[in-house]
């Protein structure tokens, strides 16, 4: 496991040292969203019941957080390799496709899990604890921000062994990821939407994560729980398959 500890130990080195970029300019993100859409409608919005609307942005900004940066940790470190070509000193040492994944991927729910405690850290003295966050659930919240973090992490992996240069993976954060993450109901109810929108809207595994993350802070959501979850997991399921099997037969890496 030398191996495995050593590439995970870089990739945590690798954001730590930019920490000005890769934690405080997310969590600085996060207030100016939170300063302009919770002091703007929060007395005029109200989703949960006894929730004010800028404790109900809390948690989705928190999760987005989490969720934007698990993916850029990932995707930026491969491509960032192949463009410098020190790419090969990482396939070179005998390191199973297991050891890659698990090494990318957790320096990655490292980096989200870091930003969003960051984040919630820093928001959480807009609100008032006792009268919003009375119903809240620790444990649904620790399991849907390392599910979300990790499925972000194996899609940043993904995007970094398909993308070639930096203009491919913007295209794959700026159409795919940022849409998927907007469209989540960070922001919103999905019952406040059109009919159209609110069945889009049900197909979207983001959805799932925030909906469920937020369930833990208010004891209410926009769908069951334990429905996010089943989603959240098989997704998981899914894209660890695919990346592993991309990494077993060094797809866009070896050549």
């Amino acid at each position: 496991m030398i191996g495995f500890q050593t590439l995970f130990y870089k990739e945590i080195l690798r954001f730590w040292k930019v920490a000005t970029q890769t934690i405080s300019a997310p969590i600085l993100t996060s207030i100016l969203y939170l300063v302009v859409f919770g002091y703007v409608l929060d007395s005029r919005v109200q989703v949960f019941q006894e929730v004010s609307y800028t404790a109900f942005l809390i948690p989705g900004l928190v999760m987005m957080s989490v969720l934007q940066n698990a993916f850029a940790n990932a995707s930026s470190s491969l491509i960032q390799s192949k463009i410098t070509g020190n790419l090969i000193f990482i396939l070179l040492p005998p390191l199973s496709w297991w050891e890659l994944f698990g090494a990318y991927v957790l320096a990655s729910i490292v980096r989200g899990l870091t930003v969003g405690l960051g984040v919630f850290v820093v928001t959480i003295w807009f609100v008032d604890l006792s009268s919003n966050f009375s119903n809240a659930a620790p444990l649904w919240i620790i399991i849907f921000a390392l599910l979300g973090a990790a499925i972000l992490g194996t899609m940043g992996l993904i995007a970094g062994i398909w993308a070639e240069k930096f203009d491919q993976l913007a295209a794959f954060q700026n159409f795919i990821i940022m849409p998927a993450t907007f469209l989540s109901g960070v922001f919103y109810s999905i019952h406040s939407l059109p009919p159209f929108w609110f069945t889009v809207s049900r197909f979207n595994p983001f959805f799932y994560m925030i909906d469920g993350f937020r369930y833990g802070f208010f004891g209410q959501s926009d769908v069951d729980p334990l429905q996010s979850l089943l989603i959240v997991s098989a997704f998981f399921i899914l894209l660890a398959g695919f990346a592993l099997g991309l990494l077993r037969s060094g797809y866009k890496l070896r050549n």
